[in-house]
């Protein structure tokens, strides 16, 4: 595939089955490099079946997935982290035992060059590097406004902030795509205002796009350029929000039309 100047992730007619379960069919969507663009559809739809193919966790029948030009359909989740790509799962998925400031440090592992000697030492190219890594947590820390937890225990905080953490350790990897798997899930309405904020400080401050899986459509309607539907793992619709809200099939079955 040649890389198109507006598009940053190319997905072309991937199937996806486990035994006699069709998870996705024929699926086909564009990501630009400049926008949100949502996945919406009831649970069972293929949202999160369709983030894990991107993220190399599950490898579609059929089809293929283009990152910049690259075809990654076959690649293991580490290299297309290292290419890139960086996610957010529905399960929180943090080091529990540690504080949220090793978590983000912890994530960028896959940036270290050092050897093991450089490191054992602490001198030369292993303290400069260590620099770099702190420089790039403090960033995160400070745009996620997580000052106040950074040395506390991951697995004592609240769920809200334990979410943000999670969002933290996908950004130290300094991705380019985020796809977020229902970031808000569980959390109250002040918690989804401050999420949905920080989702947009991201995506205006770092120009990361973002694929979003959100289940609440007030969200996804405020936040979202596009959307991308998906329905028994096929897509039924794509378009503007406002075009969304006006197709009748996605509004009888996912926004309480009659």
């Amino acid at each position: 595939m040649e890389k198109s100047d507006n598009v940053k992730l190319k997905i072309e007619n991937i199937s996806l089955r486990f035994g006699g379960v069709q998870a996705l069919s024929g699926v086909s969507l564009d990501l630009r490099e400049r926008e949100i663009l949502g996945v919406i559809g009831p649970n069972g739809a293929g949202k999160t079946s369709l983030i894990n193919s991107i993220s190399g966790f599950y490898r579609p029948q059929e089809g293929d997935i283009y990152f910049e030009g690259k075809k990654i359909t076959r690649l293991a989740p580490d290299k297309i982290a290292e290419l890139g790509i960086s996610r957010t799962f529905q399960q929180i998925e943090l080091y529990t035992g540690l504080t949220a400031l090793d978590n983000l440090m912890a994530a960028r592992h896959v940036r270290m060059h050092t050897n093991f000697l450089d490191g054992a030492i602490f001198l030369g190219r292993a303290q400069r590097e260590e620099v770099q890594h702190r420089r790039v947590v403090e960033d995160i820390i400070d745009l996620l406004e997580i000052e106040g937890i950074r040395k506390k225990v991951v697995g004592a905080l609240p769920y809200g902030q334990r979410k943000r953490v999670e969002l933290g350790r996908a950004l130290a990897l300094e991705p380019k795509l985020l796809l977020l798997d229902e970031p808000m899930a569980g959390m109250n309405a002040e918690e989804k205002e401050d999420m949905a904020r920080f989702i947009l400080d991201v995506y205006d401050e770092k120009n990361i796009p973002i694929i979003l899986i959100e289940h609440d459509m007030g969200v996804v309607m405020d936040i979202c350029d596009r959307l991308v539907v998906l329905e028994f793992g096929r897509k039924i619709a794509e378009g503007t929000p406002d075009e969304i809200k006006m197709n009748q099939q996605v509004v009888k079955a996912y926004l309480g039309g009659d």
